[in-house]
């Protein structure tokens, strides 16, 4: 895991980030070879970019609901304004 990204508070990160990170620390994991604590260290830090992985998908969910809403209330479409 690069030294930068694991001191990137998790609030800083973009999801693409913090999902990149998480993978890194998936692998360190499956792989093994370090300690215990090096290994409750990883874990920790990977349900902290789990859970900022998580706010981002559900403010986009949040986001595509709202706009769909907007959509059904005035009666067309975003393809319909963009046309």
């Amino acid at each position: 895991m690069p030294k930068d990204a694991a001191d990137t508070p998790t609030e800083q990160l973009s999801y693409e980030q913090a999902r990149e990170e998480l993978a890194e620390v998936v692998r360190q994991l499956e792989t093994g070879g370090v300690t215990l604590e090096e290994s409750l260290a990883l874990w920790e830090r990977g349900e902290q970019l789990a859970t900022i992985c998580q706010q981002w998908l559900d403010g986009a969910r949040e986001r595509l609901a709202a706009a769909a809403q907007a959509d059904t209330a005035d009666g067309t479409s975003a393809a319909d304004r963009n046309s």
